[in-house]
Formats: structure tokens, C-alpha cells, sequence
């Protein structure tokens, strides 16, 4: 609560213009969500003018106690309602509630108290945040005029794309192709993760659409303990030319007992295999 000599209940009285927020975008790649970053960044903006120190003023002899609010930085008002007169404290209007005024400018700042520069900030960004989460540096935006305190700078979050892996939440997603043989008779295989590459074995005789999981090879949570895990979704690619003689061994496989389609009971749709991994 403030007193009428313009000062709060700690004991400091308000001064000047608080500075505007500033607003930036920082772009994250996956690996630097996973761990989380400190990154060195600059940004432009009002900074305290370093002629005057952010007063506004020439020199030391150019401020004087506001003659309006006598150096309190508030005034009282009266106002005659149905009940009576109220008196009420508000800031005073000559000084903005500095209780002092500037008798000459400074010649940099032209009396604001702040110049256009730049800031170098060491921007701490904890693994797990996500596209379009917003951040706040209290303190780290624009300068206030005349001394008043600065602004907040708010940070939003975007991710870059990545060529092999895509965010699901706090799960990854690789789409895996393989060649028909591969996939019929099984393989081993190397896989993209977010921490390196992984391999894996695919048996005999995988389908279009099964889907794998590593788990704990997603991303964390940015409020929550815990990692996702990474899912690697099968292709069986089909080529779309095909030479003489591979064309004459792949008629030799069109008719066979195995090559005909046989889906059973146990051969689900995509959409089943994903409820699995999502209860």
C-alpha cells in the first residue's frame, strides 16, 4: 500500500516509465530440445543511456524537487461524492513519481534516459519445450524512461525441421523403408535416433505398416519426469521401373503359395498398432 510521501511499503519510491516488452523467436533443433541449451544471444533495444546513467538529466545540477508534488512523487486529491469527500493518493502528474524534474536534458538521450543498443544474454532453455512455448526474461526488456524499470523479454519457442525424425508429442517418429526382400526374409538395419544412429532387427517376414518402438528414445518433458520413446514406422518400398530380367523373376513370384495375400486375424490396421502405444 502507498503513503501519501509516494513511497510503497518496502520503502522505494516508484520512478519514471517502465520499459515496453520486447518479443523474439529462438529456433531449436531436436537434439538441443532432448538436452536442453544455453544459447548467447543479442538483442537490439533501449538500453540505459551511459551519459546520464538513465536519469535524463545534463548533470547532477539539473534535477530539482518536483514544485508540484514537493519531491513525494504522489499527490492527494479531493472529490466531494454523496458521502461526503473522499481523498485519494495518486501519482503526481508533473513528475510521473519521481519527485524530481530535469531542468536540462541530456544532450545524448535528449531527456529519455535511454539509447537504441544492443544486449548479449546467456538464454537458458530447459529440454523439452516445444513449438510455439513462450519463455519470460524478466528484466531483459526495453529500458524504462527517466530511471522507471525495465521491460520482459519473451522468448517463443520454434522447432526446426529435422531430415529424419518427427515430434508426436513427447514421441519421435522415423518412417523406415525397406526392399521387399528385406522385408521378407529380415535384416538388420541402422536407424536415425535423436541420440545417434541404433540398429535394429527386422524379422522374416514384416508387413507394410508394422511399427517398432525404442523405448525412452523420444524426448522429455519439459513439466514432467519421464522421456517418450521413438516409433519407426515400416514402408515396404515398390519399385516403379523394373528391368527385363528383374521383371522375369518377379513373374516367376506372382503365382506362388506364399505370395498370395493371406490376412488373418492377427494382421491389424495402423491405426489399431498406434492405440497400443498410446494407452
Amino acid at each position: 500500500m502507498n503513503d501519501a510521501r509516494g513511497r510503497t511499503s518496502g520503502g522505494t519510491r516508484m520512478r519514471g516509465q517502465r520499459g515496453t516488452n520486447l518479443r523474439i523467436k529462438v529456433s531449436l533443433s531436436l537434439e538441443e530440445i532432448a538436452t536442453g541449451v544455453t544459447k548467447k544471444i543479442k538483442v537490439k533495444k533501449q538500453i540505459p543511456c551511459d551519459t546520464c546513467g538513465g536519469t535524463g538529466a545534463k548533470d547532477s545540477n539539473s534535477v530539482s524537487t518536483c514544485s508540484t508534488c514537493r519531491g513525494a512523487g504522489y499527490v492527494r486529491q479531493v472529490k466531494n461524492t454523496f458521502l461526503g469527500q473522499m481523498q485519494t493518493t495518486v501519482t503526481c502528474p508533473t513528475c510521473g513519481g519521481a519527485g524530481t524534474t530535469v531542468t536540462a536534458n541530456c544532450p545524448k538521450c535528449k531527456g529519455d534516459g535511454v539509447v537504441y543498443g544492443e544486449e548479449t544474454i546467456d538464454l537458458e532453455i530447459p529440454a523439452g519445450v516445444e513449438e510455439g512455448m513462450q519463455l519470460s526474461l524478466r528484466g531483459k526488456g526495453n529500458a524504462g524512461l527517466k530511471g522507471g524499470p525495465p521491460g520482459d523479454l519473451l522468448i517463443t519457442i520454434e522447432e526446426k525441421p529435422h531430415e529424419f525424425l518427427q515430434r508426436d508429442g513427447m514421441n519421435l517418429v522415423h518412417e523406415l523403408y525397406l526392399n521387399f526382400a528385406d522385408a521378407a526374409l529380415g535384416t538388420s538395419v541402422e536407424v536415425p535416433t535423436i541420440d545417434g544412429k541404433v540398429k535394429i532387427k527386422i524379422p522374416p517376414g514384416t508387413q507394410p505398416g508394422k511399427i517398432f518402438r525404442l523405448k525412452d528414445k523420444g524426448l522429455p518433458s519439459v513439466q514432467t519426469y519421464g522421456r517418450g520413446d521413438q516409433l519407426i514406422h515400416v514402408n515396404v518400398w515398390t519399385p516403379k521401373k523394373v528391368t527385363e530380367e528383374e521383371r522375369i523373376l518377379l513373374e516367376k513370384l506372382r503365382n506362388m503359395p506364399n505370395f498370395q495375400p493371406q490376412p488373418g486375424k492377427t494382421e491389424r490396421g495402423f491405426f489399431e498398432k498406434m492405440k497400443d502405444y498410446f494407452k
